[in-house]
């Protein structure tokens, strides 16, 4: 980039910065759109409230009264049972026959206590049955804990005329899981014989969970997996909802590290999905709701078979289990860990997963872990590293005979000439000016295989490192109490020096492929300055784990080039070069060579036929 042009960026930049500076909003003007924030978030909470009441006053509208055979089980007193196992502790209420509480025993919340997924409001669950005269709604009735152990618990809904409905709960051992089967007994004259489903609507507010607001809020989401298909999600940054037309083996409501999720065993049918955004500060990221329906056999010949989940979203562990769950389904339940696009999942289903358990089984910390998988990797691909230099190599070495054939043909309409003589000036010294680019494409899955998993390794998960005290969240030594756009309110160590490792890696490869004057290379190469301070804005709120295994990575690819290039002598090289070259007659292009010459001799041909087209039209 010329002088002229830098000094007009530099100008263009100052009159943005100035123009901003200029129409910054005075401090009466900001506590008027204060203000006007504030009121909106007001009526917004009116209606929400609003709705609220009138859910309130139709759940009233609808409470059997004294003629109901459930007139006795809508009265009582809301009473819990606790089940747990090693790693979870589920509490039930009697109201409703729910579970109304999920706390994780090996997890820690930001306070140092034990991680609630939900409690209280936060989540319901009504089940819906539509009987001859009247509905029931399990919300609205008391049940009767019955059978309790520390693993099972029974809730039975009481009828006046002697039958029950009951909802069965049972807490699998060493496991997340809990099965659920409902039941009817004695209700056959109840409910219609057309009776062949029950509805079901289950909500809950996601809490949350990390330290992060943004970058939580990029891996939470409602996910759902339809029958004989992969899974499929509503958006993560925006409100929405969507009918369902298929059948689905589960719907998850999903945060970064932990999930919520229920299978039916007969499907769910006509699925209403919604999920609507939190406010940042409220404690919570969404708001989700699912609308569906599965089967049910009100003779109670058959039980209508259920489970759920209340766990990590830790690839084994949901792998796991998948064999828990019912025997002709393959629940893929691993899908909630996001591990990235097909061939990237393939690389860190089988190896990167692999390695990471390997390493972590010695007992290092999460930081020594990352640097030792990073020292690996860089390892494995130095073979292609090398191969990429050396053609870089040999390309600076016989940039003295380039520089003659750009000399030879000076003007424009030689442009097809030149580019001719250069791919013949390579192909003599069997040299592909694409040799350094394809061996760091090949790269390239591997490196981005990690940025796919680190966001997702829930290891990684309050798992402190040098400065930083959580590597699953950014680190915040530099941070202030005022918001800057673009910046937000702190600055990320790790991402600085990400960044910084960037530019030096970018300025050692243009080094090294010595673009020359070219305008256009130069233009790239200015662009690839950009690159990393754009970099620095968009990962400044991502995981430290993550800026600092490309920290890690960009150091050793600095340290790594400098080794090959002192133990590269581009003399020698050349003068290899010189003694391996051929003869025009033994000159033969093969694979990407043979289709530039060809692609070049079809634009020569089109040349020539413009040249006397235009020569004809002149006479």
């Amino acid at each position: 980039m010329d002088k002229n042009t830098l000094v007009g960026f530099i100008l263009i930049g100052a009159v943005i910065v100035g123009f901003g500076i200029y129409n910054r909003p005075s401090q009466e003007e900001r506590a008027r759109a204060q203000h006007y924030q504030d009121s909106i978030q007001q009526v917004i909470k009116q209606q929400q409230e609003a709705q609220e009441k009138q859910a309130a006053a139709a759940i009233e509208a609808a409470r059997p009264d004294s003629t109901s055979l459930f007139f006795q089980a809508a009265q009582g007193t809301e009473q819990f049972t606790v089940l747990e196992n090693e790693l979870v502790q589920l509490t039930f209420s009697n109201k409703g026959g729910r579970v109304s509480k999920a706390l994780l025993k090996e997890y820690k919340d930001q306070k140092k206590q034990p991680l609630v997924l939900f409690d209280g409001e936060d989540a319901s669950m009504n089940f819906g049955f539509e009987g001859k005269n009247e509905n029931i709604l399990s919300q609205q009735m008391y049940f009767e804990a019955t059978n309790v152990t520390d693993s099972t618990v029974t809730m039975r809904l009481n009828a006046a005329n002697g039958g029950h409905l009951d909802f069965n709960y049972r807490l699998l051992p060493n496991s997340y899981m809990v099965d659920l089967t409902v039941q009817a007994s004695g209700m056959q004259n109840f409910f219609s014989p057309s009776t062949k489903s029950m509805n079901i609507e289950w909500k809950q507010r996601a809490r949350q969970m990390e330290k992060g607001y943004n970058f939580e809020q990029r891996y939470t989401s409602l996910t759902y997996k339809p029958v004989d298909d992969s899974f499929d999600y509503l958006s993560e940054t925006k409100d929405e909802k969507e009918t369902i037309p298929e059948s689905l083996d589960w719907v998850a409501f999903k945060n970064q590290y932990f999930s919520c999720v229920f299978m039916a065993e007969q499907n769910f049918d006509n699925a209403t999905l919604e999920s609507k955004m939190e406010q940042q500060g409220s404690g919570y990221m969404k708001n989700y709701a699912a609308d569906m329906k599965t089967a049910f056999d009100p003779t109670g010949a058959k039980a209508s078979h259920m489970q759920f989940y209340f766990g990590p979203n830790h690839f084994k562990t949901l792998l796991a289990s998948n064999d828990l769950s019912f025997k002709d389904k393959d629940q893929e339940l691993e899908d909630l860990v996001y591990l990235g696009w097909p061939i990237i999942r393939l690389i860190n289903r089988w190896f990167t997963i692999n390695l990471f358990d390997w390493l972590s089984g010695w007992g290092l910390s999460m930081g020594m872990v990352i640097l030792l998988m990073t020292i690996i990797v860089k390892v494995l691909v130095l073979p292609t590293t090398w191969k990429s230099f050396i053609s870089s190599a040999k390309m600076r070495a016989l940039k003295p005979y380039v520089d003659k054939i750009n000399a030879k043909y000076p003007k424009q309409e030689d442009a097809l000439k030149k580019q001719q003589e250069t791919m013949a000036l390579y192909r003599q010294y069997n040299v592909s000016p694409m040799g350094g680019c394809l061996p760091m494409l090949l790269q390239t899955p591997v490196f981005m295989a990690l940025f796919f998993f680190v966001p997702n390794a829930i290891e990684l998960r309050q798992q402190g490192f040098l400065w930083a005290d959580d590597l699953s969240a950014y680190d915040d030594l530099i941070s202030w109490s005022y918001h800057i756009p673009l910046l937000g309110n702190h600055l990320s160590l790790f991402c600085l020096l990400f960044s910084i490792t960037t530019v030096l890696n970018q300025i050692i490869m243009m080094k090294q492929q010595d673009m020359g004057n070219n305008p256009q290379l130069a233009a790239m190469k200015w662009m690839m300055y950009i690159m990393p301070v754009m970099f620095f804005f968009i990962f400044n709120d991502y995981a430290s784990g993550l800026s600092y295994y490309y920290f890690i990575s960009g150091l050793i690819g600095i340290i790594t080039m400098w080794i090959m290039r002192r133990m590269t002598d581009e003399k020698k090289l050349l003068a290899q070069l010189e003694a391996n070259k051929k003869e025009p007659s033994q000159q033969k292009a093969s694979g990407l060579m043979a289709k530039l010459e060809a692609l070049q001799k079809e634009q020569e041909r089109l040349q020539k036929e413009r040249q006397e087209r235009m020569g004809g039209k002149k006479k």
